[in-house]
């Protein structure tokens, strides 16, 4: 099966069923509008770069350099985004309370078994991170798209808290960061570091002691 591309944002991703992925959001508010302004502008230059170099039929290795020349700088841009985050900012809502917790917990393990497996989830209060495999197909024989799935748990998780928190508007931010696992070293990597944010924000000493993480 081909490999469907989308635009979040302005930068581009490529995604096809049955991968696994490490998928990262935040609240809308959880950063400052413009404090990655930088990162995402340089993304989306070499972006049309890369398209421009291949659509001109550039030589290979070119083209291979401005993708490794992309890679690195996103690895930088999520790097800067993870730090913001863990930094203690005052938001709309606390993702640690245990009602909104339940909520994006219910909403993540909703496709469980159906659409796709579990690894590790783990709400922290303004940002998520998610740990998990798409099946090639659902019960009924169509493909599952990374795309489809992330628009319904967060339709979902954000309709619920907003109801409970008796608000109006947006929830989350837009974009959402993922990256897909490459081989089982990889996806052990992203277990630990899901389930270690907590530790690494220094809000519990011992990750099982942080209630919004669930590893299966």
């Amino acid at each position: 099966m081909e490999k469907k591309e989308f635009h979040r944002a302005n930068l581009p991703h490529y995604q096809q069923p049955g991968q696994a992925y490490f998928v990262t959001w935040n609240l809308h508010d959880a950063i400052p509008a413009l404090a990655l302004k930088d990162y995402s502008e340089k993304l989306s230059s070499l972006r049309n770069c890369i398209e421009s170099a291949v659509k001109s039929n550039q030589l290979s290795d070119y083209i291979k350099a401005l993708k490794l020349e992309f890679n690195i700088l996103r690895i930088k841009r999520m790097k800067a985004m993870e730090d913001l985050l863990l930094m203690e900012n005052k938001c709309s809502v606390d993702l640690a309370l245990h009602e909104y917790t339940t909520i994006v917990h219910s909403a993540l393990c909703y496709w469980e078994g159906q659409k796709l497996k579990n690894h590790a989830i783990c709400v922290m209060p303004n940002h998520v991170h998610w740990v998990f495999e798409l099946y090639n197909k659902d019960e009924n024989g169509n493909a599952v798209w990374l795309e489809d799935i992330l628009k319904s748990v967060k339709r979902y998780s954000a309709t619920q808290i907003n109801l409970l928190a008796n608000k109006k508007g947006t929830l989350w931010h837009k974009e959402s960061w993922d990256t897909t696992i490459r081989d089982n070293r990889h996806l052990y990597e992203a277990i630990e570091y899901t389930k270690n944010n907590p530790v690494m924000a220094k809000l519990v000493t011992d990750w099982k002691e942080w209630k919004g993480t669930l590893v299966f």
